[in-house]
């Protein structure tokens, strides 16, 4: 189902609005049951309000998309958030919604880490943890599947739970990396490759689809998406805007390259991209204090000052411990005054690593509070069970500073900024 315009309800829910009584939540596409998302998990249009003092979201403009997924006890956001992209750009594309497999990416991300990790002397970063691009790496070298024919869950799990694998690959490559023969066996990656059996499953060399026979290469390139037609933007100072850098991130372990951009663009590219019906992949801080997952929102809210209060509020705010000031600041309830985020700004948290790169999700859509101010709807791979049913909704402060980069279609750019990009 498509974005549609409310119609019967507008004017109730305007009245309501106005007084600040309602939030607009989208019902869930995901109530559906596990064997039919496939078939049921574009964007539900319709939505319903329940009662609340907040911000009062209304969504303007939301993309079709896939349903909300669950990467549940595993580090795998980042292909959670790159595989759904990709089912969102097929539907772009008029194709089938689909629900593909996020963990035969991952086993082979393992794989290729856990080489790189012993010829590097178990001297880099081995981790669950990745880029939305090792998506396209994966796509293009080794293919993909439908989550039907590789689930991942081969462990007595009915969700991932990956605490126990993790720490087993990690502790066997560090036992092959400290070479206690004084040479490297021909049967460490055999053994590494069992575990990966066990807990997740051998991979299908060929598997039969909706009546057809597919190779994972096969059925990759049965699909509507040239890899090539996608790009990484970043934006952050200590590299030239308009030129390519790896962002010195531990999780971008391929040292993939972003075009590094001013963060107008960079907005300006999402904006851009949402307005024209294409998905955004964010990558993205979310450890801080105005990132509020429960309440489903995240916010840069602006820090108060001795100055700023008068009366009783500053009677009270004298008496505070600064620890008391620092939760008070978030504690957020409905719409509130952010900071003004700068680029100098934006790159002294990333230098400082107040910004870290936490997380992945998909931007699907705009939206409006009750102010009018606007934010991003943003869809994550942490279930339903939440006020937004697996939605958030983010400012543009937060998006500024928090952004760590984002995948797009080259097509989403505009072009007087496209045309300033490195050609290739």
């Amino acid at each position: 189902m498509t974005h549609k315009p409310i119609t019967a309800f507008a004017a109730l829910a305007a009245m309501a609005l106005s007084a600040g009584a309602f939030t607009q939540t989208p019902a869930s596409a995901d109530k559906t049951p596990a064997a039919d998302k496939a078939a049921a998990d574009t964007v539900a249009a319709d939505t319903v309000l329940t009662p609340d003092t907040g911000f009062c979201f209304i969504d303007i403009k939301v993309i079709p998309h896939t349903s909300v997924k669950d990467q549940n006890k595993s580090g795998t956001c980042w292909c959670f958030s790159g595989t759904s992209f990709f089912e969102d750009e097929i539907l772009r594309k008029g194709g089938d919604s689909l629900d593909l497999s996020e963990m035969f990416t991952v086993r082979h991300c393992y794989l290729d880490k856990a080489d790189r990790y012993i010829r590097m002397y178990g001297q880099t970063h081995f981790a669950a943890g990745g880029s939305a691009l090792d998506v396209p790496y994966v796509w293009k070298k080794y293919g993909v599947v439908p989550e039907e024919v590789y689930t991942g869950l081969q462990y007595g799990e009915n969700k991932h739970v990956h605490n126990e694998l993790d720490a087993i690959l990690k502790a066997y490559l560090d036992a092959v990396a400290k070479n206690p023969n004084k040479k490297i066996s021909t049967a460490w990656r055999k053994g590494y490759e069992a575990i990966l059996d066990a807990y997740l499953g051998a991979y299908p060399s060929t598997f039969t689809y909706k009546g057809k026979t597919y190779t994972p290469e096969s059925y990759a390139k049965s699909l509507p998406i040239d890899i090539d037609d996608y790009v990484s933007v970043t934006s952050f100072t200590h590299h030239p805007f308009y030129t390519e850098f790896a962002v010195e991130v531990p999780d971008n372990w391929l040292w993939e390259k972003s075009v590094n951009v001013p963060m107008e663009d960079m907005k300006a590219i999402v904006d851009n991209a949402i307005e024209n019906g294409y998905p955004v992949v964010w990558a993205a801080d979310v450890s801080e204090g105005g990132f509020k997952w429960k309440e489903g929102f995240a916010v840069m809210p602006k820090e108060v000052n001795a100055s700023d209060l008068e009366g009783t509020e500053l009677s009270r705010w004298v008496k505070l411990t600064d620890k008391e000031r620092n939760e008070k600041r978030f504690e957020i309830t409905g719409p509130i005054d952010e900071m003004e985020i700068t680029q100098e700004i934006r790159q002294q948290m990333f230098d400082n690593q107040e910004t870290t790169d936490d997380h992945g999700m998909e931007i699907v859509g705009v939206a409006k509070d009750r102010t009018g101010k606007r934010y991003y709807k943003v869809k994550n791979s942490w279930d339903t069970n939440q006020v937004y049913d697996g939605y958030f909704y983010v400012s543009e402060p937060y998006l500024y500073a928090k952004t760590i980069d984002i995948l797009v279609n080259k097509e989403a750019v505009p072009k007087s900024i496209a045309k300033k990009f490195p050609k290739h």
